[in-house]
């Protein structure tokens, strides 16, 4: 695989483990500038210790931010601005499969706060980076659980109905498709793509939770993919030169994969992009 140019800088979100730490490991072995997000450093600071270790690669960096919390998303691409001048790859990895209803400290569901609000403003944020290096790249890891979930507009955190973690979760990352489709129709003309991800049924730390959910998740654990597996077709949309120019593509197993029809309606798709703007206090001119 080759990218679009030598030594492509790539940031990357949930890099601290699973699936993430598998793609920022893959990156940095291609040779590319990993810049990972971790919201505890010193996880980070491990991450990237062990990354070095097995890749021998020195352009590892860790920048610290809290996807739950807006303001630490804004400061981080803040900081990632005064300190980079371009953006070749972002992977938008992170990701919360939440038992219980709780909130960000924004007062947005935290499932719904991480695994999308959180994506849409960084990426947002970090637009102009991508502009001044494209042709550029942007990843977002979804999930095939977005096939059979639905989206209530009118109730997309859970207000008024009941709270499940898989529907939470599957709604989530139907979003995140959505928002995905709609960012490629929005940068068309440019040379930045962006397209979506399942990484497959991967053994990652969805086993830590208690209850019923855990021990199904431990009971399949054998059955699972590797995260370096899982990883594979996130660094082949960042890399692969086969995809160069496509946009607002699903993948699995490194090949585009056919999606829940509500993510192809851009109607649908505007509205939820409106209501994200107004979450994050952003308008036209951001765009």
């Amino acid at each position: 695989m080759t990218a679009d140019r030598r030594d492509p800088v790539v940031l990357i979100t949930g890099a601290t483990s699973g699936i993430g730490f598998a793609t920022a490991k893959a990156l940095a072995k291609a040779g590319a500038r990993v810049v990972i997000v971790s919201r505890d450093p010193q996880r980070g600071d491990f991450a990237r210790a062990a990354i070095s270790r097995e890749t021998g690669s020195s352009q590892l960096e860790v920048m610290q931010a809290d996807l739950a919390s807006l303001d630490s998303i804004r400061g981080l691409a803040k900081r990632f601005q005064a300190t980079h001048e371009g953006l070749d790859i972002l992977i938008n990895d992170a990701g919360v499969f939440q038992p219980h209803r709780r909130l960000s400290t924004d007062g947005i569901e935290m499932t719904f706060a991480v695994n999308v609000v959180a994506p849409f403003l960084l990426t947002e944020l970090l637009l102009e980076r991508l502009r001044q290096s494209a042709p550029s790249r942007i990843v977002n890891v979804c999930s095939a659980m977005h096939a059979s979930a639905s989206l209530d507009m009118d109730d997309l955190q859970f207000e008024e109905r009941r709270y499940g973690m898989t529907r939470a979760y599957g709604q989530s990352k139907l979003a995140l498709l959505m928002v995905t489709k709609e960012l490629a129709r929005r940068l068309q003309g440019t040379e930045i793509t962006v397209n979506a991800v399942h990484p497959g049924f991967v053994a990652s730390n969805l086993g830590k939770l208690g209850g019923p959910v855990g021990m199904s998740w431990r009971l399949m654990r054998p059955f699972m993919i590797s995260p370096e597996e899982g990883a594979k077709t996130s660094v082949y949309l960042a890399l692969s030169p086969e995809v160069a120019g496509v946009s607002g593509g699903y993948f699995a197993k490194q090949s585009q994969a056919p999606s829940n029809p509500i993510a192809d309606d851009p109607t649908l798709a505007r509205e939820l992009w409106g209501i994200l703007e107004t979450l994050v206090g952003l308008g036209a001119h951001a765009r």
